[in-house]
């Protein structure tokens, strides 16, 4: 039987088709009166949230709404399964909710499946151009549900209403998965972008650095002809280390070094046993190459050092400064500034 109302109030009219699930105000469908509005409410979300977290405010506003209409009608109307088919459909159809109907239920599982179709957000998506899908409404129903039962519903979306599928296919079950939950779970997946935005941050600022560092901490530097300078500063991993001596070696034969002048001022007393171990490798590599290596800016308290625990480094000629270093090179190499 066909179900069809008419109403005039205030010399409007109203019309129902409870059958199709349509309201018309003066002869126009009521949703459109204030659906661009609420579109407009919808992507203000959206611009302000991004599209993972307006789902997840519709699908939580449209739970717990559900969840109020449920409780209430649970009480006034005695909702249960006896009665629930006809009522989800007598209730939401002259609302302007479209058309919905449970068409299968097991009241033993507690389980239902609904056909939606036209309803209001539906028919605001279909002013979207990107043809977004719905999620409050059905998980408005969900709510709904989970109030006249006193029992967590949640659903899955298994067909959508579009232009070849007449209607929403929509299943709902007892669940553990709550709107908590997911708002939990979004604000970890957020904090975990952020955490993985910023460790590549990280990653890329320190690579950057490495290279800088590369580039500046371990300059070849000649100071005269046959005479290079390379300055030591801060500590040495394996990395620092074959760096240092690919560099220094390669710029041997390029600049005809005779003497090689290894600068420990920036070692300070900080200089390890690694380092060390660097220093006396760079040494005999360079002897191969026929450059002496002499070590040059060698506190009293880095001497001490030497000669108490890097005994391997009292091979080499050791002077207190830079320029004593150049002297006693040039005094070697049987030359001397004027």
């Amino acid at each position: 039987m066909t179900q069809k109302k008419n109403i005039t109030v205030g010399g409007i009219e109203l019309k129902w088709d409870l059958d199709s699930g349509e309201v018309l105000f003066e002869g126009g469908d009521v949703v459109f009166f204030w659906i661009s509005a609420m579109k407009t409410f919808f992507d203000t979300i959206k611009e302000i949230s991004g599209v993972e977290a307006t789902n997840l405010v519709l699908e939580t506003t449209g739970f717990r709404q559900g969840i109020i209409v449920g409780e209430g009608f649970a009480e006034m109307k005695h909702i249960d399964t006896s009665n629930i088919v006809e009522w989800i459909s007598d209730t939401y159809a002259p609302a302007g909710w479209g058309k919905v109907e449970i068409v299968k239920m097991d009241a033993e599982k507690n389980t239902f499946t609904l056909h939606i179709q036209d309803d209001w957000e539906y028919k605001l998506n279909q002013l979207d151009e990107q043809q977004t899908k719905g999620i409050f409404v059905p998980s408005h129903y969900a709510g709904v549900l989970t109030g006249i039962f006193g029992l967590n519903f949640w659903y899955k979306t298994v067909q959508y209403q579009n232009s070849e599928n007449p209607y929403s296919i929509v299943e709902y079950f007892p669940s553990d998965v709550t709107v908590q939950r997911n708002i939990h779970e979004l604000s970890r997946r957020q904090e975990a972008e952020q955490i993985n935005k910023l460790e590549m941050l990280v990653n890329d600022n320190t690579q950057m650095l490495q290279k800088l560092v590369k580039e500046l901490s371990s300059p070849i530097i000649p100071v005269l002809e046959g005479i290079i300078v390379v300055p030591m500063i801060g500590t040495y991993d394996m990395e620092r280390a074959e760096d240092l001596i690919y560099k220094t070696l390669s710029h041997l034969p390029k600049h005809q070094a005779n003497y090689l002048l290894l600068d420990l001022t920036g070692l300070n007393k900080n200089i390890t046993a690694y380092t060390a171990e660097l220093i006396d490798k760079l040494g005999a590599s360079a002897r191969l190459l026929g450059t002496e290596v002499i070590l040059v800016g060698v506190s009293p308290e880095l001497a001490l050092i030497i000669s108490q625990t890097l005994t391997s480094l009292k091979k080499f000629e050791c002077l207190q400064s830079l320029q004593h270093g150049i002297y006693y090179a040039l005094g070697k190499s049987g030359r001397r500034i004027v």
